[in-house]
């Protein structure tokens, strides 16, 4: 990194924390201010937040490296978390806001019972630590480590340390903001490192997209699964596994729902994940593309795929934009962060301590999840190198998704779908479930030897393990439920569909469903791109 690029990071470094502590310089940080930004997000800025905190350096180096081997393939990650955006968008969302709920655990104790409440703080509080942040801290660090010749450990606590200030200061509005301007950043840089990317090509003698074609490897240019693909990606993996993992991340997870929580009306509510989803559709062309392109121009020079983003920053961009690159990927960094942070605050103060001492005022609400935010980035800081034993950084990500979401993802979609769930079942979901994930996890890990019974003696990939995992938490939820009293169907109400289509009727006073409309059309740009990347 040139002297010029150095000055752009620390630049933006700066900035991002000025503006995280000036957005809230002036405010009275009361629980609702610090936890749910006073409910007074508009859809833009949900939107973009949601964006912001889904996307990691997990996601640019990982996406990238998943281009370079085998290509487009690896989008339906991103294309299919569309559809599970309009899912929360149409179906959750309105649940959510009516009931006026800070948390989703605080959703389960209406729709269940307090246990059902701890059971998913528990697992939300293990999800944000171990995953959100532990594997994000260890793949900046990488990354850093790559760029500027840092240790590991100096890299993580510097990001830390950096992403931590403003996050404790400020609460969500803070998070929310420099989310926003992140998003802005990332998209940006992406972009224009695809520009540089297609410019480079007729230097390499391709000047159409059939000589490209031609110059990469069989069906990388594909995003549909051919049964011959070597990604191990097949359509019953995608249409059975993703949703598994997408409805526990897009729709039940703290962390990203947090932003539809503070929403400032329903139709804020609503739209915002709609356009998060619509700005999910570019990471197929901005950060898997450049994987394939990153094969096709420096194949003899990227020996690791994981080193497909870096050296299509070092080799294709100029000085002051691989500063840029670099600032993006701090971008990616702090926000998932930034986010999984707030959250745990959020989750420990309303329902943990909250809920147990009801007594406990908004300025010892505040100082809870500011201490809480801190002591979870301290462990987190002490996990994450432990990401080195895995293979990779995707197959951390994965194997951990896998353990956590199929109970939750079971006890969301029964609990609102079938009202005679109650919560014998849900907690019987939730600790049966949760057991036959970890068992999971560890026949795959492995604990002893080096062979992974599950994916490579049984062929179970680890999203057709999540599917399984959800069928057995299902058959679960519904036999436990069934040996049981039914619950109060009046209590339940506001918490259940009345009808499996009721979410396609407008809502009360409102004369267009610009929602129903906006996921129509987001359905049909989807089926157009599937095929023509078919």
């Amino acid at each position: 990194m040139s002297l010029m690029d150095s000055l752009v990071i620390a630049l933006y470094i700066i900035g991002i924390m000025v503006i995280g502590l000036w957005v809230v310089r002036k405010k009275s940080m009361n629980a609702e201010g610090y936890f749910l930004a006073g409910h007074s997000l508009k859809w833009p800025v949900i939107g973009a937040a949601l964006f912001a905190s889904n996307i990691s350096t997990i996601h640019l180096i990982g996406l990238a490296a998943s281009g370079f081997n085998d290509g487009l393939v690896w989008g339906n990650f991103e294309w299919m978390a569309v559809f599970t955006l309009i899912i929360l968008a149409l179906v959750f969302a309105p649940f959510y806001y009516k009931n006026k709920i800070s948390t989703l655990p605080e959703f389960l104790e209406m729709r269940y019972n307090s246990v059902a409440r701890t059971c998913l703080a528990v697992l939300a509080l293990l999800g944000a630590l171990f995953m959100h942040i532990g594997v994000s801290l260890y793949a900046g660090a990488v990354v850093f480590e790559h760029f500027f010749g840092l240790n590991v450990y100096v890299s993580i606590l510097a990001i830390s340390f950096i992403t931590a200030l403003y996050t404790v200061i400020g609460g969500l509005q803070s998070v929310v903001i420099t989310e926003t301007i992140q998003t802005v950043i990332l998209v940006g840089g992406a972009i224009i490192l695809t520009i540089y990317g297609f410019m480079a090509l007729p230097d390499h003698g391709i000047h159409s997209w059939d000589a490209l074609k031609a110059a990469a490897k069989p069906e990388q240019l594909n995003i549909v699964p051919s049964a011959s693909n070597s990604s191990g990606l097949t359509w019953s993996a995608i249409l059975l596994g993703y949703p598994v993992l997408g409805i526990w991340y897009w729709c039940a997870d703290q962390t990203i729902v947090q932003r539809v929580l503070a929403a400032e009306t329903l139709r804020d509510a609503k739209i915002g994940p709609l356009f998060a989803a619509a700005i999910k559709i570019l990471p197929v062309f901005i950060l898997v593309l450049p994987g394939v392109l990153g094969y096709v121009l420096f194949k003899d020079i990227i020996t690791d795929a994981n080193d497909t983003f870096p050296v299509l920053i070092t080799e294709l961009l100029p000085t002051g934009l691989k500063g840029l690159m670099a600032a993006a990927l701090l971008a990616a960094l702090m926000s998932t962060i930034a986010a999984a942070l707030n959250s745990a605050g959020t989750l420990v103060s309303i329902d943990i301590v909250k809920r147990n001492r009801p007594d406990t005022s908004d300025k010892q609400q505040v100082q809870i999840g500011r201490v809480t935010a801190v002591v979870v980035m301290i462990i987190a800081i002490s996990w994450s190198p432990l990401i080195a034993g895995f293979n990779s950084i995707f197959e951390a990500i994965n194997i951990l998704l896998t353990v956590i979401s199929p109970p939750i993802t079971t006890v969301f979609v029964w609990g609102l779908f079938w009202k005679r769930g109650n919560h014998q079942g849900a907690i019987a979901t939730f600790i049966g479930g949760f057991l036959l994930g970890l068992i999971a996890f560890l026949l795959d890990f492995p604990v002893f030897g080096d062979t992974k019974i599950l994916t490579e003696i049984w062929g179970v990939s680890f999203m057709m393990q999540a599917w399984w995992l959800f069928v057995c938490s299902s058959i679960i939820y519904v036999i436990a439920s069934l040996l049981t009293p039914h619950p109060d169907y009046e209590k339940i109400e506001s918490c259940t569909m009345s009808s499996p289509l009721a979410f396609l009727k407008n809502e009360e006073g409102e004369k267009r469903n610009v929602p129903l409309i906006l996921s129509g059309i987001l359905i049909l740009v989807m089926v157009l791109l599937y095929s023509l990347f078919g």
